[in-house]
């Protein structure tokens, strides 16, 4: 009897559905699930072929333990290779302490299995010490949003592509890492043709291809582009006031600072033409809804928080957020990266978006 499994695309941040036909326990097909709100139905190369990696040929179907280290693996049976790493870990904590193990989790885990992995580490066990890939891939997009929104929430979601009027994207390459996503963008520009795409890239990415404006900057200089974009919405007067006095704090000292990214300096210090530098700040601060898209370009960076926080400010100072097709959109490496961050998945974290530094937190959680 043939049947169709739900389940999800484990390569990139978007998340696919996919629906996995499945024969006498054999997994025989695969297509996109056309009901799931990431996809639609549509797959990229990897998804549409993620089926053929559960060749067993490929992959363990059993637990396997080593006698000694580098030798070949010996095959145990689940309950035994459960018991003994209950034990094991039993025993390193009776010995050394709570804080002596570690969980490092995936950002492919569902939100429930992360839970009850926050739930064994901090509940039960009691060590703070459990970790995902947010803290390598998304560290610096997480303490942006903290610095400049207050809390660990993307503020849009995929459905703003098709509403936005400017797409802004930046340390990104959706076309090669996010295929999906950039056929959204690509549908958006079908439905609209006045749509306007900037692509900030050192390289003609293939994103940058579809791009109404391409900005090639140099390496480590996205501060000072986002700084002069600032400066020239000040000077344009396309900042809304109003909801700079109404919603944000601190900007007549952000303002003092971007005072000396003049277009002249930005274009030096980026290696592009002023020009660009102007138009790229028109058409972001002129739109009825400015979306930017960034990824690791912006987070893998000696100062990724500061980039996060930097492309974040022209958000606030527009009024170019908490609508329909605007906002500062972080996009991620795995597809549940945020679903593990909900949940608590780093160390200085408890779930619901709850700070372990935050006595008030600690209590809350702790009568949960």
């Amino acid at each position: 009897m043939r049947t169709e499994v739900k389940s999800t695309c484990c390569y990139c941040g978007v998340g696919c559905g996919v629906l996995i036909e499945t024969e006498a326990g054999n997994i025989t097909g695969l297509r996109g699930d056309p009901d799931h709100p990431a996809n639609r139905g549509r797959l990229c190369t990897k998804g549409a072929t993620l089926n053929q990696t559960v060749n067993p040929a490929y992959r363990l179907q059993f637990p396997e333990k080593r006698v000694s280290r580098g030798g070949a693996g010996q095959r145990l049976g689940w309950d035994q290779a459960l018991d003994e790493a209950a034990e094991r870990f039993a025993a390193t904590i009776k010995q050394h302490g709570p804080d002596s193990v570690a969980f490092y989790i995936s950002g492919q885990l569902m939100t429930e299995d992360y839970y009850v992995f926050n739930k064994l580490a901090k509940g039960l066990i009691g060590t703070n010490n459990v970790d995902t890939n947010s803290r390598l891939c998304m560290s610096s997009a997480v303490a942006g949003y903290k610095q400049t929104l207050g809390a660990d929430a993307p503020p849009c979601s995929y459905a703003d592509i098709l509403q936005a009027k400017v797409i802004f994207i930046t340390g990104a390459n959706p076309a090669i890492a996010h295929p999906i996503v950039f056929r959204y963008i690509e549908d958006a520009r079908a439905a609209n043709p006045d749509l306007k795409i900037i692509v900030a890239d050192p390289r003609r990415t293939e994103s940058a291809e579809i791009a109404d404006l391409h900005l090639p900057i140099k390496p480590g200089s996205d501060i000072a582009l986002f700084n002069g974009m600032l400066h020239v919405l000040i000077a344009e007067g396309l900042v809304d006031q109003a909801y700079v006095e109404a919603h944000t704090s601190g900007f007549e000292a952000l303002a003092d600072i971007v005072k000396k990214y003049t277009p002249d300096q930005v274009a030096a210090a980026c290696g592009v033409p002023v020009e660009s530098i102007v138009q790229a700040a028109r058409w972001f601060g002129r739109s009825d809804a400015s979306l930017s898209l960034y990824c690791q370009g912006l987070n893998q960076s000696a100062h990724g928080t500061h980039n996060n926080a930097g492309i974040i400010h022209l958000h606030l100072a527009t009024g170019q957020i908490g609508k329909p097709g605007a906002g500062p959109f972080s996009l991620t490496g795995q597809p549940n990266a945020m679903g593990g961050r909900e949940v608590g998945g780093l160390a200085n974290l408890l779930s619901a978006h709850r700070d372990m530094a935050n006595p008030e937190h600690r209590a809350e959680v702790a009568r949960l």
